[in-house]
């Protein structure tokens, strides 16, 4: 089975776009590309990667298709396309052809309103996706969960996968509440859920790998084997330990996991979750 990362980044650096990487993120305050990200594949037995968004616009889109084309180890792209858009469907049929064009993000996170998710505009795009097969990620804070939960239960045909198990406070070591709503989102069987972020939600200088046990414990209890995917959030990872630690951490996790759950997790999950 292809070992797949199913979350990483690839951008231009731009000050003003980009002012959410702040001056305690040196380590990433600068371009990375694929000519970057492919050396550190190779060195940690990873076949191929899907890249995601990392700015809202449509050139975004453009961009990591560009790179996707002339790169096989890229193996699909997760885009930005404005959900609420009049033209959506229109947009949506111009891309049909960009073949590893897999689905779509919102930085939901972001937004100002909790509840966004639930605008009638944004649930008929995300009505709109599933009738063209494109999935959606789903990137939020532990607060998000009830109304994602709200939003993936009106969609039960739709393919989402929660991003980087949606941000758990691992630092302050908090767990109830969020274990609460993950369980509840987890019994929607069209979610998945991405094994990726969670070096930098803990303390970056400071984590213990132990630190991850619980929420990882939480994780595949809710959603199995079957619907949860390695991801390394590359290059953002480089903040608080890198991609080989990255890798260590859910090597080490999954030591006792039998040798199919192990395929499903490292490469099997996304490939089946984004048709690759």
């Amino acid at each position: 089975m292809p070992k797949i990362d199913s979350h990483q980044h690839f951008w231009i650096f731009d000050p003003v776009r980009d002012s959410w990487i702040d001056y305690s993120m040196l380590a990433i305050k600068r371009d990375f590309s694929p000519l970057d990200l492919l050396p550190v594949l190779q060195d940690n037995g990873i076949d191929g990667c899907i890249s995601v968004q990392a700015s809202q616009t449509d050139d975004e889109t453009g961009f990591l298709l560009e790179h996707a084309e002339v790169n096989s180890f890229i193996k699909g792209v997760v885009g930005w396309i404005d959900l609420k858009a009049d033209d959506l469907e229109a947009k949506l049929q111009g891309y049909l052809h960009y073949k590893k064009l897999k689905g779509f993000r919102h930085v939901l996170q972001s937004e100002p309103d909790p509840q966004y998710m639930l605008q009638p505009a944004f649930k008929k795009g995300i009505g709109t996706l599933q009738k063209y097969g494109y999935t959606y990620d789903i990137l939020i804070y532990p607060e998000h969960l009830p109304y994602a939960a709200q939003l993936v239960a009106e969609f039960p045909d739709q393919k989402f996968v929660v991003d980087h198990l949606a941000k758990p406070h691992i630092k302050s070591q908090e767990i109830k509440d969020w274990q609460s709503d993950i369980e509840v989102l987890a019994r929607h069987l069209n979610v998945f859920c991405k094994v990726s972020g969670m070096l930098t939600e803990a303390d970056w200088s400071a984590w213990k790998t132990n630190d991850f046990t619980p929420y990882l414990d939480v994780a595949f209890n809710s959603f199995g084997t079957n619907r949860v995917m390695f991801g390394s959030d590359w290059p953002v990872c480089l903040l608080a330990g890198g991609y080989k630690r990255t890798m260590e951490i859910m090597q080490m996790y999954c030591a006792n996991l039998s040798a199919i759950e192990q395929d499903l997790f490292w490469g099997g999950n996304a490939i089946s979750f984004y048709n690759l």
